[in-house]
């Protein structure tokens, strides 16, 4: 069984290589702006950075809180994927909770080239950008300091749509450091799903969480594309 895995694997990852042709950052860009996503939370960034700027009013807490943030990301990634991306479809009473999200990303699994499915789910943000604005303008002691929370959210989501995708992409590594975070995505995705879930970094929150094993000692999964055995 275990040898049928691996080759199922391996034919699945050369089809894929087959596909790719290299192309240059300029190209990848070009593809990156085509979707919905990047120019929804590209919009929100220059509204509330704008904002900000003209808020004024800064103090020591909107240097450690865009720190704070960053430390976080990583374990803040880890969770939204084991627990919202990973999703196994449950059944309550007569209903099946399977939200959209977790729809999408099945489907990015059977599919990691189909690039549409890299992406955050338009849908997703008619719901999730409100929700900022309301976290940032409601839950922070000062206007300002809100502003500065919005504006890192939107970097921070401006930089992993366009990580997840360049992974995706046919951009091939050409730095040490997405090398390492371009392999650690393709494990997630070849290997084994049920490790490597950090995506805009290398295995940081997955080291921390026990969920980066050397890729030696772990079997091929047969359900990598198909989650859930679906």
């Amino acid at each position: 069984m275990t040898e049928d895995v691996d080759r199922l694997a391996r034919e699945r990852l050369r089809a894929d290589e087959a596909k790719r042709r290299s192309i240059g950052l300029g190209e990848a860009a070009k593809g990156f702006w085509w979707h919905p996503s990047p120019w929804l939370i590209a919009a929100f960034l220059v509204g509330v950075g704008t904002a900000r700027i003209l808020a004024g009013d800064w103090r020591g807490s909107d240097v450690w809180t865009p720190l704070a943030m960053l430390a976080v990301f990583p374990f803040f990634e880890w969770v939204v994927h084991v627990c919202v991306l990973h999703w196994r479809p449950r059944r309550v009473g007569p209903l099946t909770i399977d939200p959209l999200l977790s729809r999408k990303h099945r489907a990015h699994h059977v599919d990691p080239r189909d690039v549409p499915l890299v992406f955050i789910p338009w849908q997703t943000h008619l719901w999730l950008l409100p929700g900022l604005l309301a976290i940032g303008l409601l839950l922070f002691p000062r206007i300002a300091l809100g502003l500065t929370f919005m504006t890192v959210v939107g970097l921070l989501g401006l930089g992993y749509e366009w990580t997840h995708y360049l992974i995706h992409s046919d951009y091939r590594p050409r730095s040490r450091l997405y090398r390492a975070v371009w392999r650690n995505h393709r494990l997630h995705h070849y290997k084994n799903e049920h490790y490597w879930f950090t995506v805009t970094t290398s295995g940081t929150a997955d080291r921390v969480l026990g969920t980066h094993p050397d890729p030696r000692q772990v079997e091929k999964s047969p359900t990598a594309r198909a989650l859930h055995g679906g």
